[in-house]
């Protein structure tokens, strides 16, 4: 069994259509899969490109079921690869759409379905309904059996969201996104990373997107090397502006027994004194007429 798993981000311009989109990606994880990935991370909403319309009756027209054939197509083709897909999609829901990821593994099987808990309700997202859960999946690689979990683009920058997916037992969050990744966004991911002791990929479109940069990323969690004096830098990839498929290996191995000895994650934290973090009331100076109850 190997002992690496490779990251393929998908870091690409969406088409003009539904079936561009469909045809872009598929292309794109046959080159992944060519590249030896073992799995392809799409960005954010990539069934439409994150396109967010004012008009509630057209966004709900782009919205797709789970079941839908450009859902299938690539639960289909994560099996005729032998790869592992996180493919991003509008998704439809009721009374308004979600943003989803959905994640096959290798042999076509859906693992998980994650709606954004986050949604960006300060701006054009305030148009969708909100996921309620995170969860993490036993994912069957060729490298073995990875513990993964979902979060998307804004839901990084809550701590919250990250350590819920590691107290559930994630060894690495896929991260769909579309906003620019500047040095501050990217601390945001460098810190979950380190903190809960996992690996963060995170999948961007590129510049010429509007309100992106690319700048996709990897890291891998792993600060201190027991024969190296001093800290490492975690972060084992960081894409261009440009178009491309980008790949990462992460070392199983390293991460798992770094996770075995480190002080971080759910090793010395006090959880009985946290309390307030589970408190629904917001104070001064955080509240929002904007914010969905």
């Amino acid at each position: 069994m190997m002992e690496t798993l490779r990251i393929a981000l998908l870091q690409l311009l969406p088409g003009e259509s539904l079936e561009e989109n469909l045809e872009i990606g598929s292309i794109a994880c046959r080159r992944a899969r060519e590249l030896g990935a073992d799995i392809a991370l799409f960005p954010e909403m990539w069934s439409c490109g994150y396109q967010i319309p004012q008009d509630v009756e057209r966004l709900k027209s782009m919205a797709l079921s789970l079941d839908h054939p450009f859902v299938a197509a690539f639960g289909k083709l994560s099996q005729e690869l032998d790869m592992a897909i996180c493919v991003t999609i509008l998704e439809e829901h009721q009374p308004n759409p979600r943003n989803t990821a959905i994640l096959f593994d290798r042999h076509g099987e859906r693992k998980s379905v994650y709606a954004k808990v986050h949604t960006c309700d300060f701006g054009d997202e305030a148009r969708l309904c909100r996921g309620e859960t995170f969860e993490t999946a036993a994912l069957d690689t060729a490298a073995g059996e990875v513990q993964t979990g979902i979060m998307i683009c804004y839901d990084r920058e809550f701590p919250e969201s990250a350590r819920l997916l590691m107290l559930q037992g994630a060894e690495l969050i896929l991260v769909p996104n579309a906003c620019p990744m500047e040095v501050n966004r990217l601390s945001q991911l460098r810190a979950r990373a380190f903190e809960n002791m996992l690996a963060i990929a995170t999948c961007n479109y590129p510049a010429g997107k509007p309100d992106c940069n690319g700048h996709s990323t990897v890291f891998d969690g792993v600060a201190y090397l027991p024969d190296t004096e001093g800290s490492r830098d975690i972060c084992i990839l960081e894409a261009g502006e440009t178009q491309g498929i980008y790949l990462a290996d992460l070392d199983l191995k390293m991460l798992r027994s770094y996770r075995e000895t480190e002080v971080h994650g759910n090793a010395y934290r006090r959880p009985e004194y946290y309390g307030p973090l589970t408190e629904t009331v917001i104070r001064p100076p955080f509240v929002r007429a904007d914010r969905k109850p």
